[in-house]
């Protein structure tokens, strides 16, 4: 088994909250782009990567004209509230030329926060936990990979990922592991 962990010492990785997105991308150099994206998180200040799933290819949802996602997810620990992590989260899709043109649309990054330790927040612009990640096999599958086993939802997203994987129905297969300190080594453009 590959280590997904980062380089760093435990303590360092203790402080703050822990936190889990989703990430994904569907125009340009996929894979590289989840790298880039992995590694502008990595080198903010106030955002550690914990862990890292395996990438996942993903038939599109919604706007179903477009080509085929990667996606992922990571554990990060975070001393940013959920609003500043979104916003930083943002500020890095926008570095990686993410455009807004068409709802659920073609993208070079996508990232979602999906989970902030237990927090619940019905905020107009950010909802927590992720308000459509459960029925979503390309959110779940890797979210089931970096998921901490004393997680509350740990037994019910590894459940539905394992079925989503088995059916196949759900158009998401293995695509590629990512070995987090080969990931963490690569440079942004």
């Amino acid at each position: 088994m590959e280590d997904n962990n980062p380089p760093g010492t435990e303590e360092q990785r203790s402080v703050g909250s822990e936190a889990y997105i989703a990430l994904g991308a569907n125009v340009g150099n996929r894979e590289q782009l989840l790298r880039d994206a992995l590694n502008l998180l990595e080198k903010h200040p106030e955002i550690s990567v914990l862990r890292v799933s395996s990438i996942y290819e993903t038939a599109p949802v919604g706007y179903t004209d477009q080509p085929a996602f990667l996606n992922m997810a990571a554990a990060l620990r975070t001393t940013l509230s959920p609003m500043q992590l979104l916003h930083a989260m943002q500020a890095m899709e926008n570095q990686l030329g993410r455009k807004r043109d068409i709802r659920w649309g073609p993208r070079t990054i996508d990232l979602d926060l999906l989970l902030y330790e237990q927090v619940i927040l019905p905020d107009e612009e950010l909802t927590l936990p992720h308000p459509r990640m459960m029925e979503r096999a390309f959110v779940l599958v890797p979210l089931g990979d970096v998921l901490q086993n004393e997680h509350t939802l740990y037994k019910q997203v590894t459940a539905i990922a394992q079925r989503a994987l088995q059916d196949r129905g759900e158009g998401i297969a293995l695509w590629n592991t990512i070995n987090w300190q080969d990931a963490s080594a690569h440079s942004v453009s």
